[in-house]
């Protein structure tokens, strides 16, 4: 096959030149008004074409390297003073996977459980291209399901308005639990604040 990047011959849907040339994570971080941190790998112009392939086949490929390249890369080196629980955001299965679920799986690790199927939104309407009072106007109407555990990372694949976001920590913070901080793998805001190290992994 070719390397959807450069075009080269590769074994890989993305070689893996492009991949340390082109993809290498950062780290990037905007605060939601409930005080909650959310942190991103890519912003999201830069890997948009990639993230659009969600909507194929193709994209379970295309997300399995990106999760690799930064979801698994961040709970190798995330510690914590015990256990937590990552759910990702409306994980229904679409095209034979879902990317949410991709991006999940990828945070295994002694400190991070991966749990899913337990927040899906009833509301399946896409917010793709819609402005902020359409979004407020269209809220997801989370189900959630009962799990162990109180501490809660929550994962999406991309943050724009940061409105599900929110929608999702209110409903968990009404059942007792307690959303530490929010993983993204794009982030679309122009505001958003590059840090040289994420705060979490300062320490290690």
């Amino acid at each position: 096959m070719r390397c959807l990047m450069c075009e080269e011959l590769s074994f890989s849907h993305i070689c893996k030149s492009c991949q340390k040339e082109n993809l290498e994570p950062s780290f990037y971080k905007r605060n939601l008004p409930l005080n909650i941190p959310v942190y991103s790998f890519y912003k999201y112009n830069d890997i948009k074409d990639l993230i659009l392939t969600k909507h194929s086949d193709l994209g379970y490929y295309i997300y399995k390297i990106l999760a690799d390249l930064s979801f698994s890369k961040f709970a190798e080196k995330f510690t914590f003073r015990g256990k937590l629980i990552s759910l990702s955001i409306d994980d229904h299965v679409r095209h034979g996977y879902s990317h949410t679920a991709i991006l999940n799986s990828a945070l295994s690790s002694y400190h991070i459980k991966p749990t899913f199927s337990k927040l899906r939104a009833k509301n399946e309407e896409t917010f793709s291209g819609k402005s902020y009072d359409e979004r407020v106007q269209s809220p997801r109407d989370f189900e959630l399901k009962s799990f162990e555990g109180e501490d809660v990372i929550l994962v999406d694949d991309i943050v724009t308005t940061g409105l599900t976001f929110m929608e999702a920590i209110h409903i968990l913070e009404s059942e007792g639990k307690n959303v530490l901080f929010c993983l993204s793998l794009s982030d679309a805001s122009k505001d958003v604040s590059f840090v040289d190290a994420c705060p979490l992994l300062r320490d290690l």
